[in-house]
């Protein structure tokens, strides 16, 4: 296939996604309210790589158990994550919904929804029974990111989807698995074996 009809068969492709990003967008804005901002201004900060290092420091102090292990595994799949999204940012170009046109920068995909699934994910298999919190919050940071207008529904999808990929891949990865030397999932009391 030529260069030429190949474009023009993706932009066929992604019209009605662009169509339907900007009938989420325009919906979302009317909708905002001074006390709503507050709210999604707070959840989208949970996203600062500076916050997320102190939150991964404090779990592998706070956990001596499988603290290190569960930071060590997130450091890594938030690395590749965000390796991925900044490649695809850079390579995309997107303008943001706000206007905001630097292509390191670029609306697309999410790396807020990208981050927020991969520590989602691995928090998950730490604390089980607070997995529905992690998961939630994961989705509201994303979410947040439409809502402040930074933006568009497929930038959040992507991202999220790019995050459950990313994670997984690391996931499989043997060697960075804590629960070979240790336990990754939840405390429990050991039984020794029988004699």
């Amino acid at each position: 296939m030529r260069p030429l009809p190949a474009v023009l068969l993706a932009v066929a492709l992604l019209q009605p996604v662009v169509a339907l990003d900007e009938q989420v967008q325009s919906a979302v804005q009317r909708q905002r309210s001074p006390v709503l901002d507050r709210v999604m201004q707070a959840a989208t900060e949970l996203g600062r790589r500076d916050l997320v290092a102190g939150v991964l420091l404090g779990v592998a102090i706070l956990d001596p158990v499988a603290g290190p292990a569960v930071a060590r595994l997130t450091i890594v799949g938030l690395a590749g994550t965000n390796l991925v999204v900044e490649g695809l940012k850079w390579t995309v170009n997107r303008p943001r919904p706000d206007g905001e046109r630097k292509r390191s920068n670029s609306s697309f995909p999410s790396s807020h929804a990208a981050s927020g699934v991969c520590v989602a994910w691995i928090f998950a298999r730490r604390w089980p029974r607070l997995a529905w919190g992690w998961w939630a919050l994961a989705l509201v940071v994303a979410w947040s990111r439409i809502y402040l207008n930074r933006h568009y529904l497929s930038d959040v999808v992507c991202g999220i989807a790019v995050g459950l990929v990313c994670t997984a891949l690391v996931l499989r990865v043997k060697a960075l698995d804590p629960r070979a030397g240790g336990r990754l999932g939840p405390r429990t009391t050991e039984q020794a074996p029988p004699p």
